[in-house]
């Protein structure tokens, strides 16, 4: 078993970790997908609480007790993403790699670069 404290620095081994800190608590029974999914929008509601009100400029302020804070939410929103991935059994990096090919397509440089449209205006 892996040591809890112990840092990793892969997605293999956070899956590991992750699969065991689970197994541990015997809280399989309540990950389904649905409640994955609610858990991690839930964490990302919060992520958001810490910008709410605030300009573009200031969201790049971050006191370090503030970065603090924003990091564990961003966290928590990771870790629940990671867990429905092993729940649904979808691997994230191949899923992630793909979905960028596919938004190359959608996107191409020479109408999208320094845009923000959706690539429906494109057309």
């Amino acid at each position: 078993m892996t040591n809890p404290n112990e840092s990793i620095d892969s997605l293999g081994q956070l899956n590991q970790k992750l699969l065991q800190f689970v197994d541990a608590r015997d809280w399989e029974q309540f990950h389904s997908p649905k409640n994955l999914a609610m858990a991690m929008i839930v964490e990302a509601a919060e992520l958001v609480e810490h910008f709410q009100w605030n300009t573009e400029d200031e969201s790049y302020l971050l006191t370090p007790e503030k970065r603090e804070q924003v990091g564990h939410e961003i966290a928590d929103t990771f870790v629940y993403l990671l867990r429905l991935a092993q729940v649904l059994e979808i691997d994230l990096i191949d899923a992630a790699n793909k979905k960028i090919e596919l938004n190359a397509i959608k996107y191409p440089v020479d109408k999208a670069r320094g845009k923000n449209n959706k690539y429906t205006d494109y057309l």
